[in-house]
C-alpha cells in the first residue's frame, strides 16, 4: 500500500512540472514612458546620456528527490528580455553542482538535474545565471542569483537512537511509574508534510507496560509486579512515521526492563531449633556453629544482624553476622568447663538492617530461633595456680634449701595426682631441682649472685597416667650478700717527681664491689697498721682516696720505684677488705712538675748526649752484633767437618730431627762404635740435658759374643731400655731405621758406602725435601771440602 501511494505522488509532481515548462519564472521590467528605452538628454558639457534599468526576479525552483527516470530531470528555463530568438545570445550557469548535478541548454536557457538527488544530503542548491552574447561575450544582463530546492518524500524510516534500552524500576511501583523514555529520529523533512512525525506503540511487553504515543515514555502497566516472581522483561516498541497513517515507514527496538528489589521479605529461620557439640577445650573466639534465616531479597535488603537476645549461655557465647553469607556465627565468649556446666541453651533473633517503610505492614521484618550448645568433656592437662612463680634466696644458702613450691592440679572430675619436673633446656647446670609430688623447688649447687643475678626456668606438669603436661614459668632472684672484698677500680700507675713536696696528691685512685648493698657502696681507704712508707693515704669520704706524699723530695738512685700498699674496706657487714697496691715510679721532673724521665740508668750518661743520640748508639751496636754473628755462623758451618773422615773410622751419630735432647752437637746421644764391639764397658753415662732424680742400678744382660748382627742388637737394647724404670720419657737414642738388605732406598748412612770422600755425590739430597736441607748444605756444596 505504501508503495502504491508513493507512485501517485511521483505522478502528481510529475504533472505540476509539466504546467510549470509553461510558464517563465521570470518578469521583465522597463524604464517608465519610454518604449524603446532610450533617452537622450544634454547636460551642461553637452554630453548625451543613455539610461538602462534591467533585471530579473527569480522565484524558487522546485525539484523532487529520488528521481527515478531515465531522462535527464527537467528543473526549469531561463529567458532575457534581451533574447530575440535569433540566437545572438547563450546563458551561462554557474554555482553549487553547476556543470555537474545541472546543466543548461545555452541557446534555450533549460535547466535538467543529470543525478539522482537526496534531499537528507543537500537539501538546496544556489546557481547564478547569466545571459551574454556570444560575440562579444558582454553580458546583456546582470548576474543573477536563485535556488533549487529538493522536495522531500517519505524515503527514510524512524530509527531509534540506541539499539537495545536497558532500564529498571523498583518492584511493587504503582501503575504508570515511569521506567525509561526511548527516541526515534526521521531524517525525513519535519517541515513539509508528515513524513517525519513519528507515533510510538508496544509490541511486545502488555500487559506489564505501556507507552505514549508521542513522547516515548514507557510506564508500568499493572500493580504490585513482585521481583521474587519475575526479575526481568522484555519489551518492544515501534516507531512510525507518517503520524502512524497506513503507509508510514517503521523501525523497533528493544528494552529490557528489570525489577530491582525492596525490602518487601522478612528474614525467616528455616528451624526453630539448632543443636552444636563442643568440647570444652574450645578457646575463646572459636566458632561452635553457624545459623542463617533465609530473605528472599537481595543486596542490602538482605542484610541480618544476629543478636542473643536470652538464655543462660548470653554469657558463655555470642554470635555475629558473615557479611559474605549472611549466616550468623556462634563463638566462644568464655572458657568452657564440662565439670561446671555442660549444657546451654541461647535465643537468637535475626533482623533486617534496612527496613522500608512503605511495607512494615507486611512485617515483622525479624525472626526467632532457639540454639542448644552441648559442651563434651575432655581430660584436660593440669593447671598451675599462678600464671608464673618469682620466688627469691640468697646466695649463701646451703645446698638443699627449699625456695618455694608451685602447686597444679587436675581439672578434670577425677582429680588425677600431678608429677612435677624442671625443664632441663632451661637449668642445663642443674642449679635447682623439683620434688615430684609436692612441687617443692631446691638447690643443688652453691649459687652466687655475682655470676648469675636471677635464673628462669620453667617447671611441667603432668598426671600420672596422662601424657598431657602444662608449663608454668618461676623466677628466681638471688639476694646479695656481702661476700666480696672492694677493690681498685682500675690498675693504678703513678709517678713523684724527686722534687716533690711532703703532702703533695700523686694520685686519686677509687674502688669496685661486686657486691650491691641496698644502700649503696661506701668505702674507706687507709694505709695498712704499722706500716712505714713514703706516702699518706686520705680518705675523700666519696668513695675516692687520694694517694700523697709524706716526704720531701725523692732520689731514683736510692730507689726508682715505690710499691705503697692501699686497704680498701667496704661497709657492709659482714665487712671486707683487701689490700691493693699502688706502683709508683721515680722521676726526673721540671719545675711544673712535668715528666721528664723516670730511667735511673741517665744519671750516670755523660752530659751532653740526649736520649735520642743515645737510642741510636743502642741501635747501631746493635746492628753490628747481628752481623758479626750471621757472619761467624757462616764461618762455622762452611767449616764443619764432613761426615765420614775415612773409610776406617766408623764413628758416627745418629741424629734425629724430634730428638728433644742435646741436638746435633750433642755427641753423646750414642756411640754407634759400640755396635761394632759388643764387649765394651757397660758404663752408665748420663746425659747431660737430663738430671736424674734417683739412681738406680742398671739391669744389663751379658755381651752375646756370637751375635755381631747389628739388628739383633738394637732390638736388645730397645727391650732393656723399655724395662729400665731410670729411662726418660724419651729416647735419646734415635735412628733412621735399620733397613736391611735389599732396600729399595738403600742405605743413608755412609758407613756402607763403598766411594771415596773425593768422588761421592751428595747433590741428590735437595730433592729429598726441606727434612734433608741441612745435610744438602752441609755436603751438597763444591767447595766444603776445599773450607775444611
Amino acid at each position: 500500500m505504501d508503495t502504491m501511494r508513493t507512485s501517485l505522488l511521483l505522478v502528481l509532481w510529475a504533472f505540476i512540472l509539466q504546467l510549470a515548462d509553461t510558464k517563465v519564472f521570470f518578469k521583465r521590467t522597463t524604464d517608465l514612458g519610454l518604449k524603446d528605452g532610450i533617452r537622450r538628454a544634454r547636460g551642461n558639457e553637452g554630453v548625451a546620456l543613455k539610461r538602462f534599468k534591467r533585471g530579473w526576479m527569480w522565484n524558487h525552483f522546485f525539484l523532487l528527490e529520488e528521481y527515478t527516470g531515465t531522462d535527464y530531470q527537467y528543473v526549469g528555463k531561463l529567458h532575457s528580455d534581451q533574447d530575440k530568438g535569433d540566437g545572438s545570445l547563450k546563458y551561462i550557469l554557474s554555482g553549487d553542482g553547476a556543470g555537474s548535478l545541472f546543466l543548461v541548454d545555452e541557446n534555450s536557457g533549460d535547466i535538467h538535474a543529470t543525478k539522482r538527488l537526496d534531499r537528507e544530503e543537500k537539501s538546496f542548491y544556489m546557481l547564478r545565471a547569466q545571459a551574454v552574447n556570444k560575440k562579444t561575450g558582454i553580458p546583456v544582463e546582470p548576474e543573477s542569483e536563485f535556488i533549487i530546492k529538493i522536495h522531500d518524500i517519505n524515503d527514510n524510516e524512524p530509527k531509534f537512537t540506541k539499539d537495545i534500552y536497558t532500564a529498571s524500576v523498583p518492584e511493587m511501583s504503582n501503575v504508570g511509574t515511569s521506567v525509561v523514555q526511548v527516541t526515534a529520529l526521521d531524517d525525513d523533512d519535519p517541515t513539509y508534510g508528515n513524513s517525519a512525525r513519528v507515533v510510538y506503540s508496544i509490541l511486545q511487553g502488555q500487559p506489564y507496560f505501556s507507552v505514549e504515543p508521542h513522547s516515548g515514555i514507557i510506564r508500568t502497566a499493572l500493580p504490585n509486579m513482585n521481583r521474587e516472581n519475575r526479575e526481568k522483561y522484555q519489551v518492544v516498541i515501534q516507531a512510525k512515521d507518517m503520524a502512524g497513517q497506513m503507509g508510514g515507514l517503521s523501525g523497533t527496538t528493544t528494552v529490557s526492563i528489570t525489577l530491582t528489589d525492596v525490602n518487601d521479605n522478612p528474614p525467616r529461620f528455616p528451624h526453630g531449633v539448632y543443636q552444636f557439640i563442643t568440647p570444652e577445650s574450645t578457646e575463646v573466639g572459636f566458632q561452635v556453629g553457624r545459623i542463617k534465616a533465609n530473605d528472599s531479597d537481595i543486596g542490602v535488603n538482605a542484610e541480618v544482624a544476629y543478636s542473643i537476645i536470652s538464655g543462660d549461655g548470653a554469657e558463655m557465647f555470642e554470635i555475629s553476622t558473615d557479611k559474605e553469607t549472611q549466616e550468623g556465627v556462634i563463638t566462644v565468649k568464655r572458657p568452657l568447663d564440662y565439670e561446671r556446666k555442660k549444657l546451654y541453651t541461647l535465643k537468637v533473633q535475626a533482623e533486617n538492617t534496612h527496613l522500608d517503610p512503605r511495607f512494615l505492614s507486611l512485617g515483622p521484618f525479624s525472626d526467632l530461633a532457639t540454639v542448644k550448645i552441648t559442651v563434651e568433656d575432655v581430660d584436660e592437662p593440669p593447671v598451675f595456680e599462678r600464671a608464673s612463680y618469682i620466688m627469691e634466696v640468697k646466695e649463701d644458702a646451703i645446698v638443699g634449701t627449699i625456695i618455694g613450691a608451685v602447686t597444679a592440679v587436675d581439672p578434670d572430675a577425677s582429680r588425677s595426682i600431678v608429677k612435677y619436673s624442671i625443664d632441663r633446656r632451661t637449668d642445663m647446670d642443674r642449679v635447682f631441682d623439683i620434688h615430684t609430688g609436692n612441687g617443692s623447688l631446691f638447690i643443688l649447687k652453691p649459687l652466687d649472685r655475682e655470676t648469675a643475678a636471677w635464673h628462669n626456668i620453667t617447671v611441667t606438669a603432668k598426671e600420672m597416667n596422662n601424657p598431657l603436661q602444662t608449663s608454668v614459668h618461676v623466677y628466681i632472684r638471688i639476694l646479695d650478700i656481702n661476700d666480696n672484698a672492694p677493690e681498685f677500680a682500675a690498675f693504678y700507675e703513678t709517678f713523684v717527681c724527686e722534687n716533690a713536696k711532703t703532702g703533695q696528691r700523686i694520685q686519686t685512685v677509687s674502688a669496685i664491689d661486686k657486691d650491691d648493698p641496698v644502700g649503696g657502696h661506701r668505702f674507706f681507704f687507709n694505709l695498712p697498721e704499722n706500716l712505714k712508707t713514703n706516702f699518706t693515704v686520705r680518705d675523700n669520704k666519696d668513695n675516692t682516696a687520694g694517694i700523697l706524699t709524706a716526704q720531701n723530695g725523692f732520689n731514683r738512685l736510692e730507689s726508682s720505684i715505690y710499691y705503697v700498699p692501699v686497704v680498701i674496706t667496704d661497709g657492709e657487714y659482714p665487712m671486707q677488705s683487701s689490700t691493693n697496691t699502688l706502683t709508683v715510679r721515680v722521676c726526673a721532673c721540671d719545675r711544673e712538675g712535668n715528666m721528664l724521665s723516670c730511667n735511673a740508668d741517665t744519671l750516670i750518661l755523660p752530659a751532653g748526649l740526649s736520649t735520642g743520640a743515645l737510642v741510636a748508639i743502642l741501635l747501631c751496636i746493635i746492628i753490628l752484633l747481628i752481623i758479626v754473628v750471621f757472619f761467624a755462623a757462616l764461618r762455622r758451618q762452611k767449616k764443619k767437618e764432613p761426615l765420614i773422615i775415612s773409610k776406617e773410622d766408623v764413628r758416627d751419630n745418629i741424629v734425629s730431627y724430634n730428638d728433644e735432647g742435646g741436638g746435633e752437637e750433642d755427641t753423646q746421644a750414642f756411640d754407634i762404635g759400640t755396635l761394632r764391639n759388643p764387649e765394651a764397658i757397660e758404663d752408665n753415662k748420663l746425659r747431660r740435658d737430663i738430671i736424674p732424680e734417683a739412681f738406680f742400678p742398671s739391669r744389663r744382660t751379658a755381651p752375646n759374643r756370637d751375635n755381631t748382627d747389628v739388628r739383633d742388637f738394637i732390638n736388645q737394647r730397645l727391650q732393656e731400655n723399655d724395662t729400665d724404670p731410670t729411662a726418660p720419657p724419651y729416647d735419646s737414642l734415635a735412628t733412621y731405621a735399620y733397613e736391611g738388605n735389599g732396600s729399595i732406598a738403600e742405605s743413608l748412612s755412609s758407613l756402607e758406602s763403598a766411594t771415596t770422600e773425593g768422588d761421592q755425590d751428595y747433590n741428590y739430597l735437595s730433592e729429598w725435601g726441606p727434612r734433608f736441607k741441612k745435610l744438602a748444605d752441609m755436603y751438597g756444596g763444591e767447595d766444603s771440602d776445599r773450607d775444611s
